[in-house]
């Protein structure tokens, strides 16, 4: 699926319990509403791949992805 509009990039973070994941992204500013931002179905996929990684513990395909953050108690 192919939205018109301007393409930009920004930066997202997946937070899990255990690890915060900074990602780059594509977010669309769609021509018919520009108001808000939108993602493609791929990107939300990507991000919903994160998380599930995240949630697993898998730090190597995390940091092949983005910044990986490992929460610590305070």
């Amino acid at each position: 699926m192919n939205i018109p509009g301007r393409r930009v990039k920004r930066t997202r973070l997946v937070r899990t319990e255990r690890f915060v994941v900074a990602v780059e992204v594509e977010a669309i500013i769609p021509d018919a509403d520009p108001s808000e931002a939108c993602y493609s179905p791929e990107t939300v996929g990507l991000l919903r791949e994160i998380e599930s990684r995240a949630r697993a513990g898998d730090v190597a395909w995390l940091k092949r992805h983005g910044q990986v953050y490992e929460v610590v108690a305070a």
